[in-house]
């Protein structure tokens, strides 16, 4: 079950994705939560609309990602929620073989570890 988060994104911040879609540039997320904010805050064409509120949105395999094209996130831990909404962007097998690599080269994991850009 995925937790609640409250959000908010400002009509400035709003105009400036919808520059950067039209400009063809990639909307990077930084963070899971600014993934799960930008996704529930799109409209089904991937305009960001300004707004605020909660959002439980679980972003799991087989979710069609409207507003982020890109995630830079750190490497979360095994079976945790946020392990399957990066395995939503970037699929499952793709992620665990990452990850594998990943933890045979010592990276560390959860908060305060490495970090990831997923494209």
């Amino acid at each position: 079950r995925m937790h609640s988060e409250e959000w908010r994104i400002h009509a400035a911040c709003a105009e400036q994705i919808a520059a950067a879609r039209q400009r063809r540039a990639r909307v990077v997320a930084v963070g899971t939560t600014s993934a799960r904010v930008l996704e529930t805050s799109a409209a089904a064409d991937g305009v960001v609309h300004a707004g605020s509120g909660w959002t439980d949105i679980f972003l799991r395999p087989g979710v069609q990602f409207r507003a982020c094209d890109a995630l830079l996130t750190n490497f979360h831990l095994p079976q945790s929620t946020l392990l399957v909404l990066v395995s939503a962007f970037a699929g499952r097998e793709r992620v665990l073989s990452a990850y594998n690599e990943c933890a045979r080269l010592g990276y560390r994991f959860y908060s305060y570890g490495d970090a990831m850009l997923v494209i």
